[in-house]
């Protein structure tokens, strides 16, 4: 059976990468952190340009008609190049569940914008814990939302935020919402990699019953299909990531000498990288177990899992080998490694920890009956 990528693929790939390379420079990235505004617009523009905002919306809408694989290999692109873009936000939690679910006018209300790059849409995923779910009565023709969501990506920028509430009958809604409307207050806060996320109060929200996405009473269903998909594009950047931050510490120790040889030839330099390859690759393939599972219609809520555990384990490794093997400068903010580490570990304490999914999966194989040989 052939696993490699399609020449579209590989094209897409290419296209993205040239995109991100040629934009996401160390220095255009040490400007950008030092500013106001966390994210590239620039880099937004181009990748609206090149239509690889659209690569997974139906081509009714603007988009490429492609799937969840070509989204991931997008994805992990921004990744390897962290680029400071709300592609996760916008296009995974956001845009993908309107496609999926969304009215017919809902989608021409958003998803043509968001393929042309000017229109970005969120999910509010966590709570913390603690606090209640957010709470939904009708009010008349249309719904009163009271509540909190936590660390909700790019509020600030969205058009418009997918979040879940429970409803009088104890099911579960989606709802959209507009982060700038009445009674919604947003709270900035700064995350591990400077990603400014929002923590969103809700006080009587009024939404129209046009603005719920699908059945009012199946929002279970569609959040459980949210949270697939989007710890599986996760993933993906994680991969990312790590490829990255391996193959610059590669080129690093090949470069660097000490006692007049490169650091790669000594034998536990040697043998930390290859553990930390072992453990990319580990990552890569798991999330594109996952990705091709979702990409094809069929239930991945394991391989999503295993896919994520890897993610947090495989990039945690990964990223300190490779400060590990730099030394000193490894820590050095005015050297581009730092970036890799904290974004590995934002990543890895988002939408559950690798331990957190470990036990679901041993929670679920403990459910599960033994099959008699």
């Amino acid at each position: 059976m052939d696993f490699s990528f399609s020449e579209d693929q590989d094209a897409l790939r290419q296209l993205a990468r040239k995109i991100l390379d040629d934009h996401c420079t160390h220095e255009r990235l040490k400007a950008l952190e030092a500013g106001p505004e966390w994210f590239d617009r620039t880099v937004w523009s181009e990748l609206a340009k090149a239509n690889l905002l659209g690569v997974a919306l139906p081509e009714d809408v603007g988009g490429s008609g492609l799937g969840f694989v070509e989204l991931c290999i997008l994805l992990e692109e921004i990744g390897r190049a962290v680029a400071p873009v709300p592609a996760w936000a916008t296009l995974v939690i956001g845009a993908l569940p309107l496609a999926a679910f969304g009215t017919a006018a809902q989608r021409r209300r958003f998803l043509p914008d968001v393929a042309a790059g000017d229109v970005y849409l969120s999910a509010a995923l966590t709570e913390r814990r603690g606090d209640a779910p957010v709470q939904a009565a009708r009010d008349g023709t249309r719904w009163r939302l009271d509540g909190v969501r936590a660390l909700v990506p790019a509020a600030d920028l969205a058009g418009s935020v997918l979040v879940p509430a429970r409803t009088a009958d104890q099911a579960t809604a989606v709802f959209l919402i507009d982060p700038h409307g009445a009674g919604v207050h947003l709270e900035r806060q700064v995350t591990t990699n400077g990603e400014p996320q929002f923590d969103m109060q809700l006080s009587g929200v009024s939404v129209a019953a046009d603005d719920v996405l699908g059945d009012p009473r199946g929002g279970d269903a569609i959040i459980d299909w949210i949270m697939q998909r989007a710890v599986a594009g996760l993933c993906a950047m994680a991969t990312g990531v790590a490829d990255r931050a391996v193959r610059m510490t590669a080129e690093y120790t090949t470069n660097r000498k000490q006692f007049g040889k490169p650091l790669a030839t000594f034998q536990a330099v040697a043998q930390r990288a290859a553990d930390a390859l072992i453990q990319v690759e580990g990552m890569r393939w798991t999330m594109w177990q996952a990705a091709w599972r979702l990409s094809a219609g069929e239930d991945a809520s394991e391989d999503v899992a295993v896919a994520k555990y890897w993610a947090g384990e495989g990039g945690h490794f990964a990223t300190y080998a490779a400060q590990h093997l730099h030394g000193g400068i490894g820590l050095d903010v005015d050297y581009p490694l730092h970036r890799y580490f904290l974004w590995s570990k934002q990543i890895e304490l988002s939408l559950g920890s690798s331990i957190e999914h470990l036990a679901r999966l041993g929670a679920r194989m403990a459910e599960t009956p033994a099959q008699e040989t």
